[in-house]
């Protein structure tokens, strides 16, 4: 057994695990148990367990990018303090000093794809699994002969084999359902980042490093989606489409409750607040702060007598 097998062997357990619980229960429903949709209802429970298990992650990378926000200033001033100096000996101090204010902070710019490489491993083991059982082949725990031939022989619409990929297929009915996936993989990783990028970050964090990595992934991800689909089966594509509305919707609700401080999102934050009358004591919208106005100075009235003496004076 070669080492990637080994390191897989745990994860693609507990995948046929859930995967086969969830078929017992969808089959015990009354559906058909070696029809398509019971599979993909399978695997979007799934989805489910696997990021309800990240939530914790997810918090955490809340929390790391609150704190990147917090040293962004100090970022910055690095960065001014080396700017220009092109010299070994200045990249290698600005590098110093920038890991040694990560490390003073307990902050990583690594943090926000901790989840991502944390679903990879289950990524391939999925691939893995869907990939034995195209050939019937039986699984290291509960996908046994029967289960494996019944996911590897599984059609979405009974035109559809869930183990088909749009490059190793003739049927337009499988490209059709792939690309359509592919589209919406691409769109709602797209969408999850811009959500980031133009809402969920403070004037400040648009000058820092972390800025530009989430500029970067705002295009890159999406692009690898679109590239690399082509190949993905569509049980694995089913997992990952799933997997991208559940990070679009968890985004969502976080940029809207719990928004970065100064960030657009805050801001609309505090007006709905503030309209509602929900408002924190102590705490101003920022059009408060802008509209308040300044206490005009009162003018003393000029009687006559000293209004001619100063016309005389000029």
């Amino acid at each position: 057994m070669d080492p990637i097998s080994i390191i897989l062997w745990p994860i693609k357990w507990v995948i046929e695990l859930l995967l086969v619980a969830f078929h017992a229960m969808w089959s015990a429903f009354g559906l058909d148990p070696a029809a398509g949709l019971t599979w993909v209802l399978s695997i979007v429970g799934l989805v489910i367990v696997v990021r309800a298990a990240l939530i914790p992650i997810f918090v955490r990378q809340i929390k790391s990018q609150r704190r990147m926000l917090e040293v962004a200033p100090q970022l910055k001033k690095i960065q001014d303090k080396y700017k220009g100096k092109r010299d070994q000996f200045s990249r290698e101090a600005m590098s110093r000093e920038t890991m040694e204010l990560y490390r003073k902070t307990g902050t990583n710019p690594l943090s926000s794809c901790l989840p991502l490489l944390l679903q990879m491993p289950i990524f391939f083991g999925l691939f893995s699994v869907l990939n034995d059982a195209q050939n019937s082949k039986v699984g290291v725990g509960f996908l046994n002969e029967n289960l494996a031939r019944q996911f590897g022989d599984a059609t979405l619409f009974g035109v559809a084999p869930l183990h088909d990929t749009f490059v190793g297929t003739s049927s337009w009915e499988v490209r059709v359902v792939a690309v359509v996936m592919i589209v919406l993989m691409t769109a709602s990783q797209f969408i999850t980042q811009l959500q980031i990028v133009s809402k969920n970050m403070a004037p400040e964090a648009k000058n820092s490093p972390m800025f530009r990595q989430q500029r970067i992934l705002l295009y890159i991800l999406p692009l690898v989606f679109a590239v690399s689909g082509v190949s993905f089966p569509l049980g694995v594509m089913f997992y990952w489409l799933t997997s991208n509305f559940w990070t679009m919707g968890q985004q969502f609700l976080v940029i809207r409750n719990m928004p970065t401080p100064g960030s657009d999102a805050a801001k609309a934050r505090e007006a709905r607040l503030a309209k509602k009358g929900k408002l924190p004591k102590g705490e101003t919208t920022e059009a408060e702060v802008i509209v308040a106005p300044k206490p005009a100075q009162r003018q003393q009235p000029v009687g006559k007598n000293r209004a001619k003496k100063s016309g005389a004076k000029k």
